[in-house]
C-alpha cells in the first residue's frame, strides 16, 4: 500500500509540473535602468524629388535610388517610466552606401555613390503591453539625429558629383518582440525611418540638374540584447 500511495503521488507531481513554465527574469522591470548592445541591417535608399528642370533641360529619362543592405551596430540604455512606457535610446554606428543612378536615352547608365560612416542617437518613447510569462510585445517612436563621420570619396575632382549633407534627422517607428531567458532579454525588432531634411546640397552641374529633394528612407532589422 506504501509503495501503491508513492507511485499516485509521483504521478500526481509529475502531472501538475506539465503546465509550470519558469517565469525568467522575473524582477527584471523593478530596475530603473537596463544597458544592452545591437546589431542591426539596415536597408536603405534615397527619395527622389525631381526639379521642374527634369524635363526641361536634364539628359537623364530616368533617375532612382535602388535600395540597398547597410550594417549598423550599438548600445542600448532603456529607462523605466511606468508599466506600460520606457524612454529608450540606441546610439550607434552605421557603414552605409546610398546610390542615385541617372539612364540617358543612348542607352548609357551613371551611378552615384554615396559611401560613408554615421553615427546614429535616436530618442525613442517604447510603450509594452503586459508581460505573458516570458514574452511581450512593444512599439516605439521618435527621432534620431545622424551625423556623418567618413565619407569615401572617388578619385578625381568633385565638380560633377552629387554632394549630400553630412547631417539628418529622422521620424523613426517601429515594432518588437521581447523575449526572455534565464539570464537575458532578446528583441527582434523591425524599425523605419524617415528623413526630414533636404538631402541635397545644390550644385551647378548635370547630376544635380533634374533632383530638387533628396531624403532618407531606410528600414532596419535589429537584434537586441539586454
Amino acid at each position: 500500500m506504501a509503495i501503491l500511495c508513492g507511485l499516485l503521488t509521483a504521478h500526481e507531481s509529475r502531472a501538475q509540473g506539465q503546465g509550470y513554465i519558469r517565469r525568467h527574469m522575473e524582477f527584471y522591470d523593478d530596475k530603473p535602468i537596463h544597458y544592452g548592445f545591437l546589431f542591426g541591417v539596415p536597408f536603405t535608399r534615397f527619395n527622389i524629388q525631381r526639379s521642374e528642370s527634369f524635363l526641361q533641360s536634364d539628359s537623364a529619362f530616368l533617375i532612382q535610388s535602388p535600395t540597398l543592405p547597410a550594417f549598423r551596430m550599438g548600445f542600448i540604455v532603456n529607462a523605466f517610466l511606468n508599466e506600460r512606457f520606457d524612454l529608450r535610446t540606441t546610439p550607434s554606428v552605421s557603414l552605409y552606401e546610398r546610390q542615385v543612378k541617372y539612364s540617358y536615352p543612348s542607352g548609357d547608365e551613371r551611378t552615384e555613390k554615396r559611401e560613408s560612416t554615421w553615427v546614429e542617437i535616436p530618442l525613442l518613447l517604447k510603450y509594452k503591453s503586459n508581460r505573458r510569462i516570458n514574452t511581450r510585445m512593444y512599439m516605439l517612436a521618435g527621432v534620431t539625429l545622424g551625423i556623418e563621420t567618413n565619407v569615401k570619396r572617388r578619385e578625381g575632382g568633385s565638380f560633377n558629383r552629387l554632394n549630400t549633407a553630412t547631417s539628418d534627422l529622422s521620424l523613426d517607428y517601429g515594432v518588437g518582440f521581447e523575449q526572455f531567458f534565464e539570464f537575458f532579454k532578446f528583441s527582434p525588432e523591425l524599425r523605419f525611418s524617415h528623413g526630414l531634411g533636404n538631402m541635397l546640397q545644390p550644385a551647378n552641374n548635370s547630376v544635380s540638374t533634374g533632383i530638387n529633394r533628396l531624403s532618407t528612407h531606410t528600414v532596419t532589422l535589429y537584434l537586441n540584447f539586454e
